[in-house]
């Protein structure tokens, strides 16, 4: 039983429901099972347009589970320039809604409301480029990293992409075929470190967790370039990036050559301690979305995002912890606090942007674009 998860396939067009501005309802074309656990959902194009997106960007979708609706951004692991159907890729999580009810009931035919691909864990690519391109990723961290390096093999023939990919056990490889045959077809160009936590004895690569240690022999094995020329991705679980970040700092790598993607964040505990700031109280604020503008209340301990929805404005979200930027907006008067600001990059912190679904305002005018 679905719990109303996903509509049926419409066949008339007078049928097909109406869809607000930034979503899409998309059929989808094929489940495929990555690993026990994981799954890709691949959707058919619509009929309006092939969608654009980037290659580290993610689609949110939304479903009607035990009657809530509930909104999960799931990185696409395809690659715009490679792949004609869009797909994400989802790992059942523990007691988690959304996961569980995917792999338990998505089928080929059903139609999802999804919200328009975001993400700012993003490269341009051009064929003049000559870099390499270091990607690191953990479980289902390789989702992003996935789609940007087909899209480089694909789009920069000059340059070179190695991966280092720590999993649980080879088991919990996702992608593991799809890797190797990527390695094989471009032997010059892709490298796969795998890092195991659980292996066999006949196992000759890395075992246990991602090290420090692991991490800079690894990069001495792989191919060097010329200062500048070398850009690093990561995407997986907070200690394990943190290790990386670490690593990455030890060996003297700008900040500017390193970009992470999280999946988690402690916005949550951020949120609760934010409360018993003096400067949080009660406050009114002004959202403007869509050309409309809204007045509204916020309370200490709840977001400028929570108190909207509250409102019964249709606000765009999806993480609700600071991560995936489907809130953003820009802050045109007033000062607010966020919880958690990963989710922006430092361009976007001095342009004025926030993001509603972490931010409490300071002032007592405070005016957001959200858009």
């Amino acid at each position: 039983m679905a719990f109303g998860l996903f509509k049926k396939k419409q066949t008339e067009k007078s049928e097909i429901p109406s869809v607000k501005a930034g979503h899409l309802n998309l059929t989808v074309k094929e489940v495929v099972n990555e690993t026990a656990d994981a799954i890709s959902i691949y959707f058919e194009q619509p009929a309006s347009g092939n969608i654009q997106y980037k290659s580290g960007q993610f689609f949110t979708l939304i479903a009607n589970i035990n009657g809530k609706q509930e909104r999960r951004a799931y990185s696409l692991c395809t690659s715009p320039f490679v792949d004609p159907h869009p797909a994400v890729t989802v790992k059942r999580v523990e007691g988690g809604l959304m996961s569980n009810h995917l792999g338990d009931n998505l089928k080929a035919g059903d139609v999802m409301e999804v919200l328009e691909p975001i993400g700012n864990f993003v490269t341009t690519f051009d064929s003049n480029n000559e870099r390499h391109i270091v990607l690191f990723g953990g479980g289902s961290g390789i989702t992003p990293l996935m789609s940007i390096a087909k899209s480089a093999l694909n789009q920069e023939p000059k340059s070179k992409i190695s991966l280092i990919y720590a999993n649980r056990d080879s088991d919990s490889i996702i992608f593991k075929y799809a890797l190797e045959q990527m390695e094989k077809e471009n032997p010059e160009r892709f490298k796969v470190v795998h890092v195991l936590g659980e292996a066999p004895p006949e196992w000759k690569g890395y075992k246990g967790l991602l090290t420090r240690d692991i991490i800079k022999e690894a990069l001495d094995m792989l191919p060097k370039m010329e200062e500048g020329q070398t850009e690093f991705f990561m995407c997986g679980p907070g200690p394990m990036m943190d290790i990386v970040e670490l690593s990455l700092s030890n060996l003297n790598i700008p900040k500017v050559q390193v970009h992470k993607e999280s999946f988690t964040s402690d916005a949550g505990k951020k949120k609760e301690n934010a409360a018993v700031s003096n400067e949080i109280v009660a406050r009114e604020v002004t959202v403007i979305y869509d050309g409309e503008e809204f007045k509204y209340t916020v309370e200490p301990g709840e977001t400028i995002l929570e108190k909207g929805l509250e409102e019964d404005i249709d606000l765009p979200f999806s993480c609700q912890s600071g991560l995936c930027t489907a809130c953003r907006g820009k802050c045109l008067s007033g000062k607010v606090k966020m919880d958690e600001d990963e989710g922006l990059s430092e361009a976007e912190l001095n342009e004025g942007y926030v993001l509603p679904c972490v931010s409490h305002p300071l002032t007592d005018d405070v005016v957001i674009e959200i858009g």
